[in-house]
């Protein structure tokens, strides 16, 4: 299944390179239980293809949740290699018309090939260091 998805992100992007932002998402029909979702998408199995397919260092952001078909799918993305990159905080929303039934699940990954146009939320590594966490962005670390 991972292999199936990550063929058709690449595909799309052109190459695992071209992805900057990436993320997993999983929802599970109301005669399901979400641990079903998590059990698909929470494995190594699963993210690591993806991951490995794309060169990221960074994990790879999630949401499960449950609900019935036509229910919003929420994938949140973010940098590949910086998680505090905050430029690509996305979140892909979009809805299957007949998905999940109550007894089906959906999985689904995305990608983004760039972040936030004019994106104005800020520096996360500017703003860790003004509240005192000395913390530095892993990115400019050589």
């Amino acid at each position: 299944m991972s292999e199936y998805l990550t063929k058709l992100i690449l595909d799309e992007a052109g190459s695992g390179e071209a992805v900057e932002a990436f993320g997993k998402s999983a929802i599970v029909g109301v005669d399901g239980e979400l641990e079903h979702a998590s059990a698909l998408i929470h494995t190594l199995h699963f993210g690591n293809i993806y991951r490995s397919a794309v060169g990221a260092k960074s994990y790879l952001v999630f949401n499960n949740t449950r609900g019935p078909a036509n229910a919003p799918l929420l994938i949140p993305m973010m940098d590949k290699n910086d998680e505090g990159r905050r430029s690509h905080y996305l979140t892909l929303q979009f809805a299957i018309p007949d998905a999940p039934a109550a007894d089906e699940l959906v999985v689904a990954i995305g990608g983004a090939t760039g972040g936030r146009p004019h994106h104005r939320i800020g520096d996360r590594y500017k703003d860790l260091a003004e509240l005192g966490h000395g913390a530095k962005n892993p990115a400019a670390v050589k």
